[in-house]
């Protein structure tokens, strides 16, 4: 084999690929923020037992857990773009992760919400608290409380779904930055290593964060 490895280039860019991993921690923590959002929206509407609330709920979710990630940022960027509306290779990735997540975490908050006990609602109501606010500070914290281990792996997704915004001429996170090196400098192996290690620390960093959380927030 003939191929040398250099790792200095990489050192000299590692500056550049850690700013490309800042925007890629923005995107994911965007998306996820967005779709959390959209997620208890989604979720109470298929509850709600009204057809003009669970069937766009019902499309929404199936579209994001039955297709491809890749196809739904395609159709961001590419389709919207055909039809003249033209969205910037951030704005596609990021909607698309955005719909990606509320459609998986829609489903994780039904379970969710199925886990809270119906006597909480029933004890709120008795104490003169209103719908609204029954569910705002009884009901979905109890949610979040259950489906907290499953929305940390579900950002974790969101962090490596991220790289796949060099489909749409993303070059500005990891992924783009260490390609457009490659691209001038060919050292594919070493690029591509160091940025698997950055997108494994950042993953590894999330998730180590989100134990010591639950531990102080759950322990009782």
């Amino acid at each position: 084999m003939d191929y040398q490895f250099q790792w200095r280039p990489v050192l000299r860019a590692l500056p550049d690929m850690l700013w490309g991993a800042l925007e890629t921690i923005e995107i994911a923590g965007l998306a996820m923020l967005f779709g959390t959002i959209l997620a208890v929206f989604l979720a109470l509407g298929k509850r709600s037992g009204e057809k003009y609330l669970s069937l766009p709920a019902d499309v929404w979710i199936e579209t994001a857990r039955n297709t491809p990630a890749l196809f739904q940022i395609y159709m961001l960027y590419f389709g919207l773009g055909s039809l003249g509306l033209q969205v910037s290779s951030y704005a596609a990735l990021l909607f698309g992760i955005t719909f990606n997540n509320a459609g998986y975490l829609a489903e994780t908050f039904r379970g969710g919400f199925s886990a809270v006990p119906e006597t909480q609602t029933r004890a709120a109501r008795s104490l003169g608290l209103g719908g609204v606010k029954t569910m705002w500070h009884i009901v979905i914290p109890q949610m979040l409380r259950a489906v907290f281990h499953a929305m940390t792996n579900q950002m974790v997704w969101s962090i490596l779904m991220s790289s796949m915004g060099i489909i749409v001429g993303l070059t500005t996170d990891l992924t783009g930055v260490t390609q457009k090196l490659n691209v001038v400098t060919y050292r594919t192996f070493e690029y591509f290593f160091v940025a698997a290690c950055l997108y494994y620390i950042i993953s590894k960093t999330f998730t180590l964060s989100a134990r010591i959380v639950a531990w102080r927030l759950f322990r009782y």
